[in-house]
Order: C-alpha cells, then sequence, then structure tokens
C-alpha cells in the first residue's frame, strides 16, 4: 500500500511540469499582474538583492512581516534590495486593501489560487509568509531567512 501512495504522489508531483526551487537555482522568469492588472514580470536583478516574499491578507504573520520589509526597502532602498510580494490571495479586493492598508510600496503581485498558484507551487510553498532570497546574480541564497540574515547580506560590501 505504501508503494503505491508514493507512485501516486510521484505522478503526481511530475504531472505538475514544476519542480520545487532549491538553494543555487536561478530566479524564475515569472509574469503576473499588480494590482492595477498589469503583467509584471519578475526575473531580473540588476545587480541587487531579490527578495521574494509569498503572503495574503489573511495571514497575520504575513501582515506583520509586511511591515518589516517596508522598513527593510525604505532603509536599503531600491538600490539595494528588490522586495516582491506575491499573493496567494483568492479575493484580490483583500488583497488590494492589504496593500493599502499596510503602507506597502515595493512591488506586490498575484497568483489567486492558493496554495494551489503555480508560483507556489514552483518555490515549494507550503505554509506563509515564506521568503527567498536571491543575490546579486539571481542565485537563491535563502529560503525563509531571518530579519538579521536579511540585513547580514545587505551590508556586506
Amino acid at each position: 500500500m505504501k508503494k503505491i501512495v508514493l507512485i501516486i504522489l510521484l505522478l503526481v508531483n511530475s504531472s505538475t511540469g514544476f519542480s520545487q526551487i532549491k538553494l543555487g537555482d536561478k530566479l524564475p522568469s515569472l509574469l503576473l499582474k499588480n494590482q492595477n492588472e498589469v503583467d509584471t514580470k519578475i526575473n531580473q536583478n540588476n545587480g541587487k538583492y531579490t527578495l521574494i516574499d509569498f503572503w495574503a491578507s489573511w495571514c497575520a504573520p504575513c501582515r506583520v512581516g509586511n511591515k518589516k520589509l517596508v522598513k527593510l526597502q525604505k532603509d536599503f532602498g531600491a538600490s539595494k534590495i528588490n522586495v516582491i510580494g506575491i499573493s496567494v490571495d483568492t479575493d484580490k479586493s483583500k488583497w488590494i486593501n492589504a496593500i493599502k492598508k499596510d503602507n506597502i510600496n515595493f512591488t506586490q503581485v498575484i497568483d489567486p489560487n492558493g496554495f494551489k498558484a503555480k508560483t507556489a507551487i514552483l518555490f515549494g510553498v507550503g505554509a506563509l509568509p515564506a521568503q527567498y532570497l536571491f543575490d546579486p546574480n539571481g542565485v537563491l541564497i535563502a529560503i525563509n531567512p531571518t530579519e538579521k540574515e536579511i540585513i547580514n547580506f545587505l551590508s556586506k560590501k
């Protein structure tokens, strides 16, 4: 019975066409809509760190994290780090209201299929918030880094 379940899981995982991102992988090319319904391409580092932050309006720890990310972006500036929020909200209006309420000024996009969203599957998101830090060359260097770890990377010369 265990072998049958394992085979089924392998077939389901391979049929999605995605493999979960891991340390050392390059930032994948993503095309998602922002809060203004504009297609936003995510795949360029432009020589700076990129932090991909998966979140949702209903996630209390995510909302607390938003405030920290707004401060981080302000402290280090857009020339040092590119913060990109990817919402897995299924209700776009709640997502847009959360952006306004949290005063988020960094890039925001949505993949509105919850944990079944293609980007969530690609990154292997199983819980929120989930963060992925890419170095200036676009290489994944940390999964769910602490705030201190992010600051340490950004403070390197």
